[in-house]
């Protein structure tokens, strides 16, 4: 199946997950890490989740899963081996027209979670469709090692040039120019070491003023 590729914002709304186990608190935490309103719906619960019922920041029902619990929800993942409630999740879910992951069972899904690495706000995902979860796994762990955590540095010094190359009023075609410009191939090893110097030369042959290091990276280069 040709999937169309999408980031949600879930900031707030309301994402039920089904079943309580090792996958349903993987799914949990990992819609919590967006700010997701999480409800767990499971009769038991993994022990990872029961810190984050505690303190509030997820909701729990403690039994199964009934027709009708759906109702309000924005998203849904269902994380459990019964495959009767399988497909009643899937069906209630379709009627509705909500987004609907059943883990493992792509024919009951309209959407699918890639392998995914984090970088501060940069997001690199792999998915194969659901046809090879073991595929995927392997590259999102290649990537890992490839796209370190320096790499979020480099996100916020360009997130933080954007608004500045903006202000310019430059017409879009040249701000792109710019944009393409700043993004030296060697900036993230000027990151690494903390090469301000390089780094400050660089952005002052491109915009052809100083922009203060500690407006980019933070006090003291941090």
């Amino acid at each position: 199946m040709n999937y169309f590729p999408i980031s949600l914002n879930i900031r707030s709304r309301n994402c039920i997950v089904i079943g309580g186990g090792k996958v349903a608190a993987r799914k949990a935490k990992s819609l919590l890490a967006s700010h997701g309103h999480v409800t767990v719906i499971s009769p038991e619960l993994d022990d990872e989740l029961v810190p984050l019922v505690q303190d509030g920041s997820i909701t729990w029902l403690k039994r199964g899963y009934r027709q009708g619990d759906l109702a309000g929800a924005f998203l849904v993942i269902a994380a459990t081996d019964d495959v009767s409630v399988q497909q009643e999740v899937y069906q209630e879910a379709e009627a509705h027209n909500l987004l609907v992951n059943v883990a493992d069972v792509p024919k009951w899904c309209n959407f699918i979670l890639p392998a995914t690495v984090r970088r501060g706000d940069l997001t690199i995902s792999v998915s194969t469709a659901g046809k090879s979860p073991a595929l995927a796994k392997q590259l999102r762990k290649n990537l890992e090692k490839q796209y370190t955590d320096d790499y979020d540095l480099l996100l916020q010094v360009l997130g933080r040039l954007r608004p500045i190359v903006l202000d310019l009023g430059l017409p879009h075609e040249k701000n792109k120019i710019i944009f393409e410009n700043l993004l030296h191939r060697d900036m993230i090893d000027w990151l690494r070491m903390q090469d301000w110097q390089a780094l400050t030369d660089h952005i002052r042959s491109i915009l052809g003023k100083d922009i203060a290091m500690e407006d980019l990276v933070g006090p003291a280069g941090q």
